[in-house]
């Protein structure tokens, strides 16, 4: 069974990183929800990561389908999963290495370790991990655990020679004075961590890569009920009621343990979980229910070639943002001159970045209109 909906939100979820991802590199001159939130809190933007890893638990829940009733999944099972867990991993490596001290370099020493593929990696390998090996309850029982002890741990356990972290101080205090961070810092050396935490952490680090594990295995528990639900308005309305509870358990969470992507807090874990479902349940009863099929074909076909998308995108940003336009040190990048010359000369600052995002997604959706029309679906 293929569910032409999660398709179509893989695919939309790829236009919003294109389109946040473009928009990022033109801060300031960026409207407030196309950035992240500075720390603590929850903007669009911030929503776009959790949702990847939502459908990953939705897409597991159909391709390990026969090894829930109770089947035992063979050696081969276990293989192609880590396989698939090390190439991304490994693609998540190259998208850090590539350029990152000189043109075209790549430069181990500075290497960062952790990245957004890296958790994609990570989060399906332990989540595919505990699927294959609990049964549905221990399933449940493990998620539960998982988010209530990293918000214990976070909250209540002190960090040698600085005590009982604050979440609510400024970012660049709780940045480093943070459990996760802390942990990241003894396993991951410094020099391999990420530069906004001043290499004191990484926002996808280890020790937050935990929670990380609940957004998939959510999206593996939305998948096993629709798969036992019938294609009905019903259905739809039951994802859309889970999504509004799990919006309120988020926000009442957030008020003892802040929504905070960069700590993927556990209020951030069953927040964005929420939002995920609405969007998904509004997908499902448009494209299973309705059959009203053709606003959602471009995403459709963007979401079935996800991470070959992804990584050419993040490619081609990072060489438009190391090449220049002209020669001495004042030179503008490719992309600063393309942002000034063709969108923002006429449009302003805001919404010439804007402009320029859009019209990103727009060469993508044509890319991969292109690789479908050929039947090039590259997958891992």
């Amino acid at each position: 069974m293929r569910l032409t909906s999660l398709d179509i939100f893989r695919g939309l979820t790829i236009a919003g990183m294109i389109l946040v991802n473009m928009a990022g590199v033109m801060e300031p001159n960026v409207y407030a929800p196309l950035l992240h939130a500075d720390w603590n809190g929850c903007t669009p933007t911030d929503l776009v990561f959790p949702f990847f890893l939502f459908i990953v638990g939705v897409a597991m829940s159909f391709s390990l389908s026969k090894y829930s009733d109770g089947n035992k999944p063979t050696a081969s099972v276990y293989w192609r999963i880590l396989r698939r867990a090390a190439i991304l991993f490994a693609l998540g490596l190259f998208l850090n290495g590539f350029w990152n001290k000189g043109p075209w370099t790549f430069d181990f020493s500075v290497l960062r370790i952790m990245g957004v593929l890296q958790r994609i990696s990570l989060s399906y390998l332990l989540a595919s991990l505990a699927v294959l090996n609990l049964p549905r309850k221990g399933q449940w029982i493990l998620a539960v655990v998982l988010l209530l002890g990293y918000w214990l741990v976070m909250m209540y356990v002190p960090i040698p020679g600085h005590g009982i972290p604050d979440l609510t101080q400024k970012p660049e205090i709780v940045q480093e004075w943070n459990f996760a961070s802390y942990i990241d810092r003894l396993v991951i050396p410094k020099a391999h961590l990420h530069g906004s935490f001043k290499n004191l952490g990484d926002p996808e680090g280890l020790f937050s890569s935990i929670p990380a594990v609940v957004s998939v295995l959510f999206g593996y528990f939305t998948g096993q009920w629709i798969r036992n639900q019938p294609v009905q308005s019903r259905t739809s309305i039951g994802l859309a009621l889970f999504g509004i509870g799990c919006l309120i358990v988020g926000w009442g969470w957030d008020f003892i343990f802040p929504i905070n992507k960069k700590l993927w807090t556990s209020s951030y874990v069953v927040f964005t979980t929420g939002w995920a479902l609405l969007l998904l349940a509004g997908c499902y009863e448009l494209i299973e229910v309705r059959r009203i099929r053709r606003w959602g074909k471009p995403f459709e076909v963007l979401g079935m070639n996800a991470i070959s998308i992804f990584v050419a995108s993040v490619l081609l940003i990072k060489v438009l943002v190391k090449t220049k336009v002209g020669i001495g040190e004042k030179a503008p990048s490719t992309f600063d001159w393309i942002y000034q010359n063709v969108f923002a000369s006429w449009a302003g600052a805001f919404n010439g970045s804007l402009f320029f995002a859009l019209v990103t997604v727009c060469l993508w959706l044509a890319i991969a209109y292109i690789m479908y029309s050929r039947r090039w679906f590259i997958k891992i």
